[in-house]
């Protein structure tokens, strides 16, 4: 079917592929721009000005570079299974943790610049973790988790060989793998949220840590159904 001006009807309507990435690419800046704006906001309007600046070692300083890091990773795996996967239930699953996660890190990189603080700790992830717990699932939650090969990793990070493992697989294998790092993945920030909110009396980082709390346990039950409903498990702990 044509138009009056000779054009036809599909060309018009159809959304190249390209231009919808962009959209989605700009929606999800869009959200890391308002998480640090909102982050900024919110730690001016509730924070004893005389409190509201943790110093460099803090829990707080801590905590928010390195979730910062922790939450990209996931972020960077979501963005790698909405891209490949033919599965709609993990295209969702994956733009929804990108979004949730890229406001979270917005938040904490907002705080950071208030603070006058890098974005990235000096030395060392988890230096700010002072004491050993047992996380989430009995996950260790020691300072810093060492792969020999790789160095320091916080608790649930994929490691290189892990996402080149990723990158490589592809229909029900791929979607799988994805659902069993974001898990192990979810499981550790968890953990990191939960020691943060143990040992800082913050009202902004009690706030966001109730909402990693919130959105990732809804997750992670998500993703065990999604396992289970694939014939497959969890990553041994």
């Amino acid at each position: 079917m044509t138009t009056e001006a000779g054009l036809d009807t599909d060309e018009v309507t159809e959304q190249p592929t390209w231009s919808r990435w962009v959209i989605i690419g700009g929606t999800l800046l869009a959200v890391l721009l308002i998480g640090a704006t909102a982050g900024m906001f919110f730690t001016r309007a509730v924070d004893d000005p005389a409190t509201a600046t943790p110093a460099a070692g803090s829990v707080e300083v801590g905590f928010a570079q390195d979730m910062s890091t922790h939450h990209l990773q996931a972020v960077t795996m979501a963005g790698i299974a909405r891209d490949r996967t033919t599965d709609p239930e993990i295209k969702q699953l994956s733009f929804d943790i990108e979004r949730t996660q890229l406001e979270q890190v917005g938040r904490m990189k907002g705080w950071l610049m208030l603070w006058d603080q890098p974005e990235q700790p000096i030395g060392a992830p988890m230096q700010w973790m002072t004491e050993t717990m047992t996380g989430h699932d009995g996950m260790s939650m020691a300072p810093s988790s060492v792969n020999p090969a790789e160095g320091p990793l916080m608790p649930g990070m994929a490691t290189d060989t892990d996402l080149k493992k990723l990158r490589s697989l592809s229909g029900r294998e791929f979607d799988v793998y994805f659902l069993q790092l974001m898990l192990r993945h979810h499981q550790g920030g968890t953990s990191m949220a939960q020691y943060a909110a143990a040992h800082s009396t913050l009202p902004a980082l009690k706030a966001l840590v109730n909402s990693i709390l919130t959105s990732q346990g809804a997750e992670m039950d998500q993703i065990k159904l999604m396992l289970s409903g694939r014939g497959a498990q969890p990553l041994p702990a």
